[in-house]
């Protein structure tokens, strides 16, 4: 069972090319309190690009 308080709380990574392309990723909230931006592969812009933390 998932507690509201979960250490690593599941988060949506959304594509900074505008293309509205989403990972759906855990994070450790310990370690990254902050927004977490990640370089990844965006496969409709076709290249690689920020993605950021979406809430």
């Amino acid at each position: 069972m998932a507690r509201s308080t979960d250490v690593r709380p599941v988060i949506k990574l959304r594509s900074t090319a505008g293309t509205g392309y989403t990972y759906v990723t855990r994070k450790n909230r310990r370690n990254d309190p902050d927004r977490v931006v990640l370089r990844k592969y965006d496969p409709i812009a076709r290249r690689h690009v920020d993605f950021r933390e979406d809430r």
